[in-house]
């Protein structure tokens, strides 16, 4: 099967080097912590590897979750409360979007990617206490944020600037760094996508990870991950900060696949390696994907309630161990479809 609906970008999630490493680890510190990070889950090798994430991807502290979900709710629900003022992204993750629910506080969409709409909201909001969420790489469009925009937005309405970079890191940016270090404040990441393992990590002020240290209630309700995983963790950030040629070939890789469908006449959006053709009809989408499906092919048709009703779209996701064939053979199989089908003229 050739998947393209995985979000390991740069392969490590099935890299054999890392499966010795990572079995290694498990080997010397064990399977569970058996406790919370507030009892006697308190590792040394966690703090450790906190520490080597904050410094790499430029910020005071980081803060290990058990999954990106937990984190986005951990922080957003403890950070904020009843009084403050969110504006976020229409294509927020969904859980920055519970987050927000949990927190109590007001919040208002506005239109993806759209930082004239955002300026009209923090115009209407002025005198409150204010924050922006976004993602740096959106999960489904494939789009980046104008960094730049958002930073003369946020130097002007003096904003705290949340941002998702979870599919970013690792994949893009100075070193696998990401984009949103010039404007974010708090940045989620995730070990999940290119990073290969589990879990997911905030990185903040040094006084916000000692504020949700004591009330991110799903940091201090859940088990911590374990040391082994903190160790992994930080063996895989040897293989990010050498991943430069991994990136290059995903870059390239999904150029390519970009190039090619856009001179197919089809409406295809993505900046990166998450590459969005927007099909319309649920129906046409998931008929499309089982039609590559049945060529072993595998492709994500991202459908409402994911996406909006009209507007659903297949998600290609392109990783560093997608080859020049690959993509052929995915343009290839398409055409056969068109034959088949006609689809592509209607």
């Amino acid at each position: 099967m050739l998947n393209f609906s995985s979000n390991d970008y740069l392969g490590l999630g099935v890299s054999e080097k890392l499966r010795q490493k990572v079995s290694r680890n498990f080997r010397k510190y064990g399977t569970s912590s058996s406790a919370s990070r507030l009892v006697s889950g308190n590792y040394a090798v966690i703090s450790r590897a906190e520490e080597e994430y904050a410094r790499y991807f430029g910020y005071e502290a980081a803060l290990f979750f058990p999954s990106g979900y937990q984190a986005n709710l951990g922080i957003l629900s403890a950070l904020f409360e009843k009084g403050d003022s969110l504006f976020f992204d229409k294509h927020l993750h969904a859980s920055s979007v519970k987050g927000m629910v949990l927190s109590g506080a007001s919040f208002q969409g506005y239109n993806h990617n759209s930082l004239s709409h955002l300026r009209r909201r923090l115009e209407a909001g002025r005198g409150r206490q204010t924050a922006v969420l976004t993602e740096s790489l959106f999960s489904m469009d494939g789009d980046f944020l104008d960094v730049q925009g958002f930073g003369t937005l946020k130097r002007d309405y003096g904003f705290l600037a949340v941002v998702d970079e979870a599919h970013a890191f690792g994949a893009v940016g100075d070193g696998g760094r990401g984009i949103a270090r010039p404007v974010a404040d708090i940045a989620v990441g995730t070990f999940g996508k290119a990073l290969g393992l589990f879990g997911a990590f905030v990185l903040l002020p040094a006084t916000g990870k000692e504020y949700l240290f004591n009330f991110s209630s799903p940091l201090i309700y859940s088990t911590t991950l374990p040391e082994a995983h903190a160790a992994s963790a930080l063996d895989i950030l040897e293989m990010v900060i050498a991943g430069d040629n991994a990136r290059k070939n995903l870059q390239a890789v999904s150029r390519a696949m970009k190039e090619r469908l856009l001179a197919q006449g089809l409406t295809v959006t993505g900046d990166a390696h998450i590459i969005s053709w927007e099909v319309g009809s649920e129906s046409r989408a998931a008929e499309i994907a089982a039609e590559l499906l049945a060529r072993d092919i595998f492709v994500f048709p991202a459908r409402y309630p994911t996406v909006p009703a009209g507007r659903a779209l297949l998600r290609i996701g392109m990783t560093a161990l997608h080859t020049e064939e690959d993509v052929q053979h995915f343009l290839c199989c398409l055409k056969n479809i068109w034959e088949k089908t006609g689809w592509n003229n209607e």
